[in-house]
């Protein structure tokens, strides 16, 4: 399929994941919007693309439902309609392990990594529904599929809720014509890496996943004909484990 004039919204569009696969969707030739919290990463990255249409962005905070509302509507006012909507918006901390977990930052993380998904979700089903087509991507992790301690107990909960949220809809959906792709991501080279509790090293960030990586497979997820689903996705860098 082609993706030209295709719409497209990406939450968490401002850097990483997010903004790899905005530009890639925007190089297709997709009228895209991208949104965050910060509106001058949101800014720098639509600038990024110097092609047209240019991308549109808007501050949102995913975690706070009224937002995410109004982010749709706005959204669908200026594109018409949402055929791709990538859930990329995603927080952890550096101190994650549970002897020290803060439970207010527990409930932080579940909020914007979990309640965040299911909120863009609500929000953009209706239109979907209606149009009998679309396809959410939902960039979990591979410790949404398997607990892995250097992710933090918060982050695992948060991944594996919004995994199920993601499994649970593309089922419910499917014979409405909406897609679901759950992906899994191993380690990216993203600013998340900030969030450490121990830096990483360049040589490390070099021999990982990059985000244009993920963007290109899920380009290629979003040609494919409405008749066809990819419900989960792996992506791991060589050397990391995955059993």
């Amino acid at each position: 399929m082609d993706l030209k004039d295709k719409t497209a919204l990406v939450t968490g569009g401002g850097s990483g994941i997010g903004m790899g696969i905005a530009l890639a969707l925007a190089r297709e030739g997709c009228r895209t919007a991208i949104s965050g919290r910060n509106k001058e990463k949101l800014r720098v990255a639509a600038a990024t693309f110097t092609g047209q249409p240019a991308i549109l962005t808007r501050t949102c905070d995913v975690s706070d439902r009224e937002q995410v509302n109004r982010l749709v509507a706005w959204v669908i006012e200026r594109l018409g309609r949402l055929d791709i909507v990538v859930n990329s918006a995603g927080i952890n901390i550096v101190k994650r392990g549970m002897h020290e977990l803060d439970p207010a930052e527990f409930d932080r993380i579940m909020a914007v990594n979990c309640t965040g998904f299911f909120n863009v979700v609500h929000a953009v089903l209706p239109g979907m529904r209606e149009q009998k087509n679309g396809l959410i991507v939902n960039v979990s992790s591979i410790a949404g599929k398997r607990a892995i301690p250097l992710a933090g107990a918060a982050y695992c909960a948060s991944k594996f809720a919004a995994t199920a949220i993601g499994t649970a809809v593309g089922l419910e959906e499917r014979l409405h014509g909406i897609r679901v792709t759950n992906v899994y991501p191993g380690e990216v080279n993203t600013a998340l890496l900030d969030e450490r509790p121990e830096p990483v090293s360049e040589d490390k960030r070099g021999k990982m996943v990059q985000p244009e990586d993920i963007a290109e497979c899920i380009v290629a997820i979003a040609k494919l004909p409405p008749c066809v689903s990819v419900p989960e996705l792996v992506i791991r860098p060589v050397y990391q484990e995955y059993l």
